[in-house]
Formats: structure tokens, sequence, C-alpha cells
């Protein structure tokens, strides 16, 4: 029997990789038949601040499983550590800064599902 491509999603075999955003991510859901939602997993070097970028049309949620942070949400700041979650406005300005002595690392749920197109570079 034939695996329904629109039920089961393969493994993404990319791992995990750097961006400009200076931050790493593995990519664990993102495809076609899932359109309504995407999931990546980002990881933040100690004393790394991301870019400060916004994403068009997506609304993110960060869920906290490693290290701690400040993560900046249209000017507002506020201290991240492990289990805390945030919900960032499509449209809105956003970085994150490592704060801790490890790597953080947090869970990217995004609504509907992340495109590069979506992204905008605010430090330009």
């Amino acid at each position: 029997m034939a695996i329904d491509m629109n039920i089961f999603v393969p493994a993404n075999a990319q791992g995990e990789f750097w961006t400009e955003e200076r931050c790493y991510i593995t990519e664990l859901h993102n495809c076609d038949a899932s359109p309504e939602s995407s999931l990546a997993v980002a990881r933040v070097e100690p004393g790394v601040m991301t870019q400060l970028h916004s994403l068009t049309g997506v609304i993110e949620r960060y869920i906290v499983r490693r290290g701690e942070g400040i993560l900046e949400i249209d000017g507002a700041q506020q201290k991240l550590q492990v289990g805390d979650q945030a919900v960032i406005p499509a449209g809105a300005a956003q970085r994150i800064e490592n704060t801790g002595s490890v790597d953080l690392e947090f869970y990217c749920l995004c609504t509907p599902r992340f495109f590069p197109q979506s992204y905008v570079n605010l430090e330009q």
C-alpha cells in the first residue's frame, strides 16, 4: 500500500542550518500537506541577539525548551526561560537575545506556515 503524502510526511533530511538572522534553525514540520502551520526549533548561542525582523502575515509562537533570554516585541522586552511561551503578532518587530551561558533553544510555531518570503529584515 502506498503512503498518502497528504497524511504522512517523511522526515526532513536537511537538519540544522545557519540563518542570516544569527541563529540556527531545524525545520521539524513545514510542508504543502499542512499549510495552516509550521514548526521549527531555533538555537541562539550565548551572547547573541537575533536580527530585528518581522513576519508578514504570520503569527509566531515561541516555546522555550532550553536556556534563557530576553524577547523584544515592538520595543517591549520580556525575560523568557524554560517553559515560557510568547505569542508574536503578525508584522510585529521582534528579536531575542540569549542572556544565559548555554544555547537558547525554542520552538517556533507559525500560523500560517512560514515561507522565506514572509521574513522582513528590519535592520536594513
